[in-house]
């Protein structure tokens, strides 16, 4: 009921509206996600009101980038948001600086949605939606898997129709070459690369989109154990964090195991889903691989956002959050219930790492 009344109250000072565009900041430009913002078509829903960005040379590469004016730049996060007074700002900076972005925007009744995982410690994600809740806005995180069609149909297919039956094994399956190798920028390393700023390497990076969907296909359950390992294949390259790591969540009744990796062939997002009747491989963001037969071999389908109701466009999402035509399930992709989990999750599988333990929940 409270988010509500603050969404009227954004509706009559103008704020945002359902026949305008949404007015946003943008907290930080030094992810390598910015131009999914940055970077977006102008479908005229969407206005980009200030940006805040504390490295002027950062803020200059991208407005030189993205061909966008300088004033609209500002160097204080607090200054920026009392100046243009967003409905909701977008936080594109380290994953330790997204407890500031929420500091500075619930207290003002401004919504957030922030690039994933929310945040680099439990203490830090649990705050973070403690205020959300106290000033009654919107905090969501994004990851480019909620945006897939494939994995869509599959959360269908396992919820709907008992397709898979009882789901026993999950293996999920994230990563790249390396930030270094496919070419991030500098100023994306150097706070990718950071245990503090990033909470770790590939296991923060990559292993979020796994711990993220999983806790998504119980229901916001707690596991009951998270035993990690992680490597350093490229110490000379990566001398900071691990640049793989493979994390088994066990639930006691099913199991999920997390590959987390800047060290892969190729880059990859895919989901492998077994259950006691069949199996669902969602193996990119439009192949689905589908069996339950013994009898008939697998089959592979291309998945569109014409088969299953998918929002490809997550700042599209958001408007709809905010203007009540969805509403966000607590398990949901984005919700803060479910990726408060999530950072549970990593921290358990950091403590294992650390500790050469299995960490019981």
């Amino acid at each position: 009921m409270r988010i509500v009344f603050i969404t009227f109250l954004l509706l009559l000072t103008g704020q945002i509206s359902w026949s305008q565009s949404l007015r946003v900041a943008v907290a930080g430009v030094s992810h390598g996600h910015a131009g999914f913002i940055l970077g977006r078509p102008d479908k005229g829903d969407i206005q980009i009101a200030g940006i805040y960005e504390p490295d002027v040379a950062v803020a200059k590469l991208r407005a030189k980038q993205y061909h966008l004016p300088e004033n609209i730049f500002y160097t204080n996060l607090a200054e920026m948001l009392d100046a243009v007074k967003p409905a909701a700002v977008l936080a594109f900076g380290s994953i330790k600086a997204h407890r500031e972005v929420v500091e500075a925007a619930a207290p003002r009744h401004i919504h957030i949605m922030v690039e994933k995982p929310l945040a680099t410690t439990v203490a830090d994600a649990v705050y973070m939606d403690s205020l959300a809740r106290r000033y009654g806005v919107h905090l969501l995180t994004d990851y480019e898997t909620s945006w897939y069609p494939s994995v869509a149909k599959t959360f269908q297919l396992v919820e709907d129709s008992s397709f898979a039956g009882k789901i026993r094994k999950v293996t999920i399956n994230d990563g790249h070459q390396g930030p270094k190798e496919i070419g991030c920028g500098p100023e994306f390393l150097a706070w990718l690369t950071d245990p503090v700023l990033n909470g770790g390497g590939a296991l923060m990076d990559f292993g979020c989109y796994g711990a993220n969907q999983m806790t998504y296909l119980v229901r916001n359950r707690l596991p009951v154990s998270v035993t990690a390992v992680a490597r350093h294949y490229k110490p000379q390259v990566y001398p900071k964090v691990e640049d793989d790591a493979t994390i088994l969540v066990d639930y006691g009744d099913t199991q999920c195991t997390i590959q987390a990796s800047w060290n892969w062939t190729f880059s990859r997002k895919d989901m492998e889903i077994y259950g006691d009747k069949g199996y669902l491989i969602a193996a990119d963001k439009n192949t689905l691989v589908q069996r339950n037969n013994e009898r008939a071999p697998a089959t592979a389908r291309h998945i569109t956002a014409t088969d299953i109701r998918v929002y490809e466009d997550p700042f599209r999402y958001l408007i709809d959050v905010l203007n009540g035509t969805v509403k966000m399930p607590a398990y949901g992709l984005y919700a803060p219930e479910n990726n408060v989990i999530v950072v549970r999750i990593l921290e358990a599988a950091r403590e294992s790492v650390r500790t050469g333990k299995t960490i019981k929940f």
